[in-house]
């Protein structure tokens, strides 16, 4: 595996590539071993886990609930040892959106097909060439709000409840959990030399 080297804003950019695209290569490139993801407390539990490996998990939870993910980025400050960054995260939502705390199901919203798009702040920390610590300043309200769940729209209440009382919104937080400990796999897959055929 390659290592490639990039400037404080070349690693910012890179980080939101990786949720866009989940590639595993750029996320070694990008993301430090001790990586701390103060964000993941309302993700999957393998969103949590430090290094590259969360960072895939955090951009395949993402992903399945929001088809065309992209990061436009607005502005970028930095110093020697940290990046601002300001963005809008935008999508259309296919996928059940689904927020965890301490790692098991808070709130599962049914896919509504509606575009989203929310202003974010970042601030990322970097050490020797790489992300360590990232936190946030997102509006979450506007995007709950864009799809219905705060305030609540009365036919979106009516879907989450019927989701939770029939089980989908268990078995979509077990599928989205599995889908991100999976992702977070792949960094450890990527690294092995592939088989021998002869």
């Amino acid at each position: 595996m390659t290592t490639l080297a990039l400037d404080n804003v070349g690693l910012a950019h890179g980080l939101f590539r990786i949720l866009e695209t989940g590639d595993p290569s750029l996320a070694a490139d990008v993301v430090g071993e001790d990586n701390y993801n103060r964000e993941a407390a309302v993700a999957p539990p393998a969103c949590a886990i430090p290094g590259p490996a969360g960072t895939l998990a955090s951009g395949a939870w993402l992903r399945s609930a929001f088809s065309d993910l992209r990061f436009p980025v607005l502005g970028v400050a930095h110093n020697d040892d940290q990046v601002w960054i300001r963005l809008r995260m935008q999508g259309r939502h296919t996928g059940p959106f689904v927020r965890f705390r301490d790692g098991k199901l808070d709130q599962a919203v049914p896919p509504t097909g509606h575009e989203i798009e929310v202003e974010q702040i970042h601030l990322l920390d970097v050490r020797n060439g790489k992300v360590v610590r990232h936190e946030a300043v997102r509006d979450d309200i506007s995007m709950l709000d864009r799809l219905g769940v705060f305030p609540p729209a009365p036919a979106t209440a009516l879907r989450m409840l019927a989701w939770r009382v029939s089980g989908r919104a268990v078995r979509a937080a077990a599928e989205v959990a599995k889908l991100a400990a999976d992702a977070a796999s792949t960094l450890a897959d990527s690294s092995r030399p592939a088989a021998r055929r002869d």
